[in-house]
């Protein structure tokens, strides 16, 4: 064999080698968050979700129906906004725009309303942790409520771009019935104000808006947070991108996604590599993966259940499986979020018995202070009766 060969051989071997550690690295930081969890150390997480947990969404009540993301090229909401003839994509989300021409935005509505689509994984396994009560807050760019429609609770998530759950009025700001806006924009007319005849928009927060007040309020959940999870999201929008550096710089970040955004810049955004700071705390988690049993078993009740209240639009076809889902599978089988109960819930089961007993002792002890009562009231009016007797 030549020496340029054996060369060849040995930087091969080297790279192989370095991927294989670099492979090692990550799964043995995965396994630090889901020891994290398990443990009951991070029992306030805080999920950031964005676009990419919703694109499995479609074809699942209503055929040939999907939910796109943004950016992604070729198959993103923007580049397939030709037929609305914008001056730019970002056109449909901007308040003047929509003030002077709404009809784009309405006809686009049509296709992203809500009452079409059915949850992923993703959306299963935030409602996961929510179950095994480990998360603070979800926050989440989507307007599609589907976190909701998952089964979490309203005041869990912060819709920081808003969402088709509520619509205003924008001239006089009266709050319209939601079904009758679903029935106005479903009918192809624009949605006006029965009463000062203004525009109707849905209350998803456009360029040019204020974010709604929800997200400023909970803006200190992330002095609380003790595990950050990222998916989904390319982070380029401002300020929710900016949320990400929000959390102490000791807090642990996951970022599961399709490629990794956000890298750091001076003061901000994720050092993957622990290139600028002593503490090693920012993971990202991208790649093929199977699924997790609990959150399959999960997406399948949940589906059953939505289906089964949408019978008039359903159709039974194959789930689909964006890649994101597939990740945040893998993640919830790797951690065993199923442990979490042991740790997080035991105090609080044993706290509700404790409770419960007081209760119950309460109970009798004021059952007993009624028999008495009743039994000095009794002695009492027998005296009465034995005086007036004697009289």
């Amino acid at each position: 064999m030549s020496k340029k060969n054996e060369f060849k051989d040995d930087s091969s071997s080297e790279a192989h080698k370095n991927v294989k550690d670099n492979a090692n690295r990550e799964e043995l930081y995965l396994k630090t968050i889901a020891k994290l969890i398990k443990s009951g150390k991070a029992k306030n997480i805080v999920f950031m979700a964005g676009a990419g947990i919703s694109t499995a969404a479609g074809s699942n009540l209503v055929e040939n129906t999907r939910i796109p993301d943004f950016r992604s090229p070729g198959t993103g909401l923007y580049d397939n906004l030709s037929k609305y003839n914008l001056p730019r994509p970002e056109s449909i989300f901007e308040i003047q725009y929509f003030k002077k021409n709404p009809e784009p935005f309405f006809e686009l509505a049509r296709e992203l309303y809500p009452s079409k689509f059915l949850p992923t994984l993703t959306h299963y396994f935030i409602k996961l942790l929510h179950q095994k009560k480990v998360l603070l807050r979800c926050f989440t760019q989507n307007i599609d409520t589907l976190e909701q429609i998952a089964g979490l609770p309203e005041e869990v998530v912060v819709e920081a771009h808003g969402s088709f759950s509520k619509s205003q009025c924008l001239k006089c700001k009266k709050m319209v019935e939601p079904k009758w806006m679903k029935e106005t924009i479903f009918s192809g007319v624009i949605p006006k104000c029965l009463g000062c005849k203004g525009i109707v928009k849905p209350c998803i927060t456009f360029f040019g808006e204020s974010l709604p007040e929800k997200f400023f309020l909970h803006l200190p959940d992330f002095n609380k947070c003790d595990l950050l999870i990222v998916a989904g999201t390319s982070l380029q929008v401002q300020p929710f991108s900016l949320l990400i550096d929000y959390v102490s710089s000791k807090t642990p970040r996951l970022l599961i996604n399709r490629e990794k955004v956000a890298c750091y810049t001076p003061g901000m955004g994720f050092d993957f590599n622990g290139s600028f700071s002593d503490v090693r705390r920012d993971i990202f988690y991208g790649g093929s993966c199977d699924d997790g049993e609990e959150l399959e078993k999960l997406h399948k009740e949940g589906h059953e259940k939505l289906k089964e209240e949408n019978k008039e639009l359903t159709e039974e076809k194959k789930v689909e499986v964006s890649d994101v889902d597939a990740l945040a599978a893998e993640f919830i089988k790797k951690v065993d979020i199923s442990e979490v109960e042991k740790s997080t819930t035991d105090k609080v089961d044993e706290d509700k018995k404790d409770a419960n007993k007081e209760d119950a002792n309460k109970e009798d002890a004021n059952k007993e202070d009624v028999k008495v009562d009743k039994l000095e009231k009794k002695e009492a009016l027998e005296d009465k009766s034995k005086e007036e007797t004697k009289l």
